[in-house]
């Protein structure tokens, strides 16, 4: 009867938790002024939204496309393989690297042209690649999209020109940023300025058109995008002190000034903290029957918990035995720390032996 109790009074203040955060995010949508007809600030690691308008409105993404076509070219291309420019690729209408007949190029600087340059023929030539023809990368795209279940994308083409059956959303745009950001190669383009690329032709230098990278603090990408119809959008990535930010804008005049607001109020409310860094917890524990005395016990893994700012105290609790039997094998888990929130578990790392303890051989005394 009394562990109901608890449980059910663990659960109410869990409830007004929640409730206190989603009061807290209707009026800070309310009071915080955007030039976006649609926007989304994300947290990827607990796949949490902080701040939407609009989130989930159908919209053309514009360039924005292009983290889609950067990030299925580094999941399947060399990216030292050399690529002949295909010729349906040339003259592409909109941003471009000028691409020529006979051109060709590494995987890699075709996608710091697409990420940096905005570069649709550069796009284009990785289609074709890929896939053979414009129609068919995009159903590599939105088996992508559908893989990251995406239910208001929709991919017609690699760059990004406008089409009626060609969009996506603020919300499902943070959660392809996200997944293109955790591509280490991905994330390295994006955050670049300048970059030189080369082929048998000519070399060319690539300056970002993310000015964010220039004007923000931590700033990491990702991609802007413009037509006539879609406006000016906009997908920005920053990361301070262990959290990641990402946010998007579709159609929005004033792009730079939204995104350096929600950034901000994204910093303003959550921090990464770390509970547990490997070797926080050590100890030296005895060992009855071991070729050793003792037994030394630590954590080898990492525990971070994104936590809005002043959140109460974490409490940590050592589980652990006071003595051990051998044999112990190196890497034997021997006990846990776990971490708790108001009387709630959030976390917990275990405690694993450091080195192996035989048993003890015994001596036997022979009698004559």
């Amino acid at each position: 009867m009394y562990d109901n109790y608890k449980k059910i009074l663990s659960l109410l203040i869990l409830l007004a938790f929640i409730f206190t955060l989603f009061t807290f995010s209707i009026s800070s949508e309310e009071n915080m002024s955007l030039s976006a007809k649609s926007a989304a600030l994300y947290e990827p690691e607990t796949k949490s939204f902080i701040y939407t308008k609009n989130a989930n409105s159908r919209l053309g993404m514009a360039s924005t496309t292009k983290i889609m076509t950067a990030l299925l070219a580094l999941e399947r291309l060399d990216p030292d393989e050399n690529i002949e420019v295909d010729a349906r690729a040339i003259g592409i209408e909109g941003s471009s690297i000028y691409l020529e007949q006979g051109e060709i190029m590494t995987a890699i600087d075709l996608i710091y042209s697409v990420i940096l340059q905005s570069a649709n023929d550069a796009a284009a030539a990785l289609a074709y690649k890929i896939a053979g023809s414009i129609e068919a990368f995009a159903a590599l795209m939105n088996e992508k999209a559908e893989k990251l279940k995406l239910r208001n994308t929709n991919f017609t083409n690699p760059h990004g020109l406008d089409d009626k059956n060609h969009y996506t959303t603020a919300a499902d745009l943070s959660v392809i940023a996200a997944e293109a950001l955790s591509n280490e190669s991905f994330k390295e383009i994006s955050s670049t300025y300048k970059k030189t690329v080369e082929s048998n032709l000519k070399k060319r230098t690539l300056v970002n058109h993310n000015k964010m990278l220039k004007s923000y603090d931590g700033a990491i990408g990702v991609k802007t995008g413009f037509t006539k119809k879609s406006g000016r959008c906009l997908v920005s990535a920053a990361e301070r002190d262990g959290l990641t930010l990402i946010s998007v804008t579709i159609n929005a005049p004033d792009d730079w000034r939204d995104h350096t607001k929600m950034l901000d109020l994204g910093y303003s409310l959550l921090e990464a903290r770390y509970l547990a860094k490997p070797g926080d917890f050590s100890y030296d524990i005895p060992v009855l029957d071991g070729a050793s005395d003792t037994v030394k016990i630590s954590n080898t893994d990492t525990l971070k918990m994104i936590l809005q700012k002043n959140a109460p105290d974490i409490k940590s609790e050592v589980k652990l035995c006071r003595y051990f039997s051998a044999p112990i094998n190196d890497g034997d888990i021997l006990g846990t720390v776990v971490f708790t929130k108001d009387g709630e578990e959030i976390g917990k790392v275990n405690l694993t032996a450091e080195n192996s303890v035989a048993k003890r051989t015994r001596k036997h005394k022979l009698f004559s």
